[in-house]
């Protein structure tokens, strides 16, 4: 499963049962960057209903490969995420997947007002296909 975890949303992604290649399957939305309870339950569920046995989880480093905020945030999440579903989460870079995203449902033709639907779950997707196609053995 993969991840890009958001302010106030978070983008998910699934793998194939071969782990060949990544499709967007949601975006989780919720109304506070600090509540994460439900954010939490949701992604847990997903996890047993498709049998997940690791997540990748986008890891927001600095263009000059420095942490910020951010990657502290995220990295707080991941050990949130390694308690609550008792699997190994993986950090892996993300940078430019969110910008890569917004190319790629703009050229597919996506209007402007539907790529804000899509976008998460397509970074999601770049990250776990990203990781899947370095980890390829």
């Amino acid at each position: 499963m993969g991840l890009d975890y958001g302010t106030k949303t978070v983008g998910v992604a699934i793998s194939d049962e071969l782990g060949i290649t990544a499709q967007g399957l949601e975006t989780i939305h919720r109304k506070s960057p600090r509540k994460l309870r439900q954010t939490l339950a949701r992604i847990q569920k997903l996890v047993e209903e498709y049998t997940i046995t690791k997540i990748i989880l986008g890891f927001p480093k600095n263009m000059n490969n420095t942490l910020g905020e951010r990657a502290e945030e995220t990295m707080l999440f991941r050990d949130m995420l390694e308690k609550r579903c008792g699997l190994p989460v993986v950090l892996w870079d993300e940078r430019l997947t969110t910008m890569e995203s917004e190319r790629i449902l703009q050229s597919g033709g996506v209007r402007r007002e539907n790529r804000k639907q899509r976008i998460d779950w397509m970074a999601a997707t770049l990250i776990l296909q990203s990781y899947m196609d370095a980890n390829m053995k």
